[in-house]
């Protein structure tokens, strides 16, 4: 099963970061980043880049395979 929240809350913690910083450096809140966590909010792909590249200085790589 495939649970973007959790990735996103190990990378954030892998970080050293807590959800207040990380909605902080996107432009969004705590709640909304909790939510998105606990997969029980849909997000956006370009939110989605926000927090990957904004927020935990990453890079958003996506892919489908058939």
């Amino acid at each position: 099963e495939f649970r973007l929240g959790a990735m996103i809350q190990s990378a954030r913690l892998e970080k050293g970061m807590t959800q207040e910083q990380l909605a902080t450096k996107v432009g969004t809140t705590k709640s909304y980043i909790s939510k998105l966590e606990n997969d029980m909010k849909e997000v956006r792909f370009s939110t989605l880049k926000k927090i990957v590249e904004l927020g935990l200085g990453g890079q958003l790589e996506l892919s489908i395979r058939l």
